[in-house]
Order: structure tokens, then C-alpha cells, then sequence
């Protein structure tokens, strides 16, 4: 994927509403993306996205052939073909295990994300270019169900409740700013809490620079068991 800054974003847009389909190209649109590809059919969307291979698809769950999850199981094809394509999932479903599937053990270039939030044009627009540049999105709703006190494995109890916290927003895709504004706390506790996440997930600092998702993903994988 070329991510060079001097083109838009490239996406493909699979929803078998097309009031709905068509509000979220012009959302799109009006945000400075380029909408290559749009269809109403799962089987339809695989093609044509395979054949565009845009930057990020945004998938409903939800699609013909079989209106039941047809567009989910697009969206995992898709991101084992082209595994450097983001995906982001738009759905009314708040159910976690659909998450997890998205993302299976790749955080990177996922979102899953409710059919209202679309409504947040620039919180629906940011999420969509942070997916499409590799990062990752994941609605609060979906995340808070997923970070239940009664659920909290082994592996994180060595966290903090702050900690917790800013693991729960890192997991939504936010910055560190974004997680200061959320939290409401300052952007030098958010880098300290951050540094005592990844030292007590032993994630040691890399040249990718991608201990963020390997804390997000150790954060969705722990919630299988």
C-alpha cells in the first residue's frame, strides 16, 4: 500500500443499504477519501476489492447472499489476501467474539466499529485513515465489554485500574493525547502509565515500533480465555 501523503486514501465500501451506502461514501468523500469501489453483495465486494486493492474496506457484517454474516467472513478473507490492506468492520452488532475474529492475532489494520458512529463524522473519517495506515479502531462499546472487572486474566492483574484504563483507550485506537483528553489526566501520566504497561507485558522496544499493538493485542487475545 502506498501510503504516501500526496494521494487520498483509497476505499471500498461493501453495505447492502444503499441509503446507507451512499451516506458513507459521501462522509467519505467530503472527508478527502477516495471511494474507488462500492457493492451490495459480499461475494461481489471480495471481487472487486481483490481486484482495486484500495488502502481500507469498509465492510457491514450483515450482506447478501445469505444476509447473516457474509460481510464478516469477506472482511477475514480479505485481510488474510491482502494483509496489508486495512479493514474496518461498520456494524450494529456489539458483540465482542465478532471482534476477536476480525482481528484474530493481528491488531494491526482492523476496526470494528457500530453503525452509530458514523454519526460522529470525524471520529467515524479519523478511524478510517488510522485503519488504513495500520492502526487499529475498536468502538467503547465493544471494548467495555471486553474489560469486565469479573474478566480480567492473569496476565493483566499485574495492571493497575488507571493502567487498565489507558489500556482499554489504547485499545479503542486513540493517541496518547486522545487518551489524556478521555481520561482527562495529563499527557506526561499517560506516557508514564503507558511505559509501566509495556514493562509489566514485558514488550520490549522494537525498530517497528509496534509495542502499542502488541499491547492491544495481548489485551484482545487474553479476553478468549
Amino acid at each position: 500500500m502506498d501510503s504516501s501523503p500526496s494521494r487520498p486514501v483509497r476505499v471500498c465500501v461493501g453495505e447492502d443499504d444503499t441509503l446507507l451506502r451512499q451516506g458513507v461514501v459521501r462522509v467519505l468523500a467530503d472527508a478527502g477519501l477516495e471511494v474507488v469501489a462500492e457493492a451490495a453483495d459480499a461475494a461481489e465486494l471480495l471481487r472487486i476489492t481483490l481486484a482495486y486493492r484500495p488502502d481500507v474496506a469498509v465492510i457491514d457484517i450483515q450482506m447478501p447472499p445469505h444476509h447473516g454474516d457474509d460481510g464478516l467472513k469477506a472482511a477475514i478473507e480479505l485481510r488474510r489476501r491482502i494483509p496489508e490492506m486495512g479493514v474496518v468492520v461498520l456494524t450494529q452488532h456489539d458483540d465482542p467474539e465478532y471482534a476477536l475474529a476480525l482481528i484474530s492475532d493481528r491488531a494491526e489494520g482492523a476496526g470494528y466499529l457500530l453503525k452509530e458512529r458514523v454519526g460522529d463524522i470525524h471520529e467515524f473519517t479519523e478511524a478510517v485513515i488510522r485503519v488504513a495506515h495500520g492502526g487499529s479502531a475498536l468502538d467503547p462499546t465493544i471494548v467495555a465489554q471486553m474489560i469486565r472487572p469479573r474478566r480480567v486474566p492473569e496476565e493483566l492483574a499485574l495492571l493497575t485500574d488507571r493502567e487498565l484504563a489507558v489500556l482499554r483507550t489504547m485499545a479503542e485506537g486513540k493517541s496518547n493525547f486522545g487518551i489524556a483528553r478521555t481520561l482527562l489526566i495529563s499527557n506526561a501520566a499517560v506516557e508514564k502509565h503507558v511505559t509501566s504497561i509495556f514493562r509489566k507485558l514485558e514488550l520490549a522496544a522494537e525498530p517497528s515500533g509496534h509495542r502499542r499493538v502488541q499491547a492491544v493485542l495481548r489485551f484482545f487475545t487474553t479476553q478468549r480465555s
